[in-house]
């Protein structure tokens, strides 16, 4: 089941909390010592940085596929995401250097950070508030034998945030994505209501799509539908990328969203109604869409309002997917909208041209 841990930072003593979580994490994802405490160490910088810069915010640890897919089942990664209300970083190349600091510190924090991660991405808006992610996986040779070969650039790639409903251990909706040889499949499933039935529910459902991800999206949901059998039911939506062909293929059963960016306009891509394992459908609506060097396809439960539209600029490279994902849950959540449910949102986008 998707384990994450979601940890408030309000004071010093929740930076430890942060420590032994991303730990955890690391343990859970197979790290040896060395990666275990670069995790650490990212841990703690993120949420020290929280305290000094924004008095509080909020660490989420998950473990995850890496951003960019390559064929075979690759080292998964620890995931930590550090989301804040404050006033926002001025200079955030500036602050990503070693010696930079507006406390009075060492200014290590979050230099070190991005010298210890794979990949290290800031998100800021001055006044608004700041999202860091970083995500630490095995060492470089553990992740060449246990992916089967050499790591493969890619000209997509997908990162996603999961926040547990009311901090609880275990989210009930989960997210994956497959890459088959031109076609990469993103997968998001929310297991009926919450908890670990709901859990054991997505869980089935990433667990299945690893078999059936070379299949179209409406024939991954019929097979989904026959694995979830037995479970308390899931939405899901599948999106599939020909890379080669540039068309992207989906198709949802249940409440989940899905917005394409095309141009400066959001297109939606409509789910149909049903609960996979529970009820399907007779048939299954498959969206056929164009996929450009500019698109950008955002899928989340509803655990986001429905009626959710993303800001202009959204995902605008180098934005990592899986900022783009917590910068939507930070921006749309509201005092008066409590959330009644796990939230997760998964991005799909393409690699700037500076990074593939």
């Amino acid at each position: 089941m998707p384990r994450v841990w979601d940890v408030p930072v309000q004071d010093s003593t929740r930076v430890r909390d942060v420590r032994v979580a991303a730990e955890d994490a690391a343990a859970l994802a197979g790290l040896d010592e060395r990666r275990l405490a670069a995790v650490s160490l990212v841990a703690t910088e993120l949420a020290t940085n929280l305290l000094k810069h924004a008095q509080a915010g909020q660490v989420l640890v998950d473990v995850v596929d890496p951003p960019a897919a390559r064929e075979g089942r690759p080292g998964r990664a620890v995931q930590i995401t550090a989301i804040d209300h404050g006033p926002g970083i001025a200079h955030v190349a500036g602050a990503l250097r070693d010696g930079f600091s507006t406390t009075g510190s060492l200014g290590a924090g979050l230099g070190t950070c991005r010298r210890l991660a794979d990949d290290f991405d800031v998100h800021s808006v001055f006044g608004r508030g700041t999202v860091a992610v970083a995500r630490v996986g095995p060492a470089a040779e553990e992740a060449v034998q246990g992916g089967g070969g050499p790591s493969m650039a890619s000209e997509v790639r997908a990162g996603g945030v999961n926040v547990p409903f009311a901090g609880a251990d275990f989210s009930g909706d989960a997210w994956a994505w497959v890459r088959s040889g031109d076609r990469l499949t993103l997968m998001l499933a929310d297991g009926l209501g919450h908890g670990s039935e709901a859990a054991l529910a997505s869980t089935a459902a990433v667990e299945a799509l690893r078999h059936w991800a070379h299949l179209p999206p409406a024939e991954s949901l019929r097979e989904l539908h026959s694995a979830l059998s037995g479970t308390r039911g899931a939405a899901v939506a599948v999106a599939q990328l020909d890379t080669w062909a540039g068309r992207l293929r989906f198709a949802g059963i249940g409440n989940v969203t899905a917005r394409l960016r095309e141009g400066d306009r959001w297109r939606s891509l409509l789910s149909m109604p049903g609960i996979v394992g529970v009820h399907r459908p007779r048939t299954v609506r498959e969206d056929e869409v164009a996929w450009s060097a500019q698109s950008l396809l955002i899928v989340h439960t509803d655990g986001l309002p429905g009626r959710w539209t993303p800001p202009p600029g959204t995902g605008v490279p180098p934005a990592d997917p899986a900022v783009t994902a917590a910068v939507a849950v930070r921006d749309a959540g509201s005092p008066a909208r409590p959330v009644r449910d796990d939230t997760a949102v998964v991005v799909l986008a393409p690699v700037p041209p500076d990074r593939s």
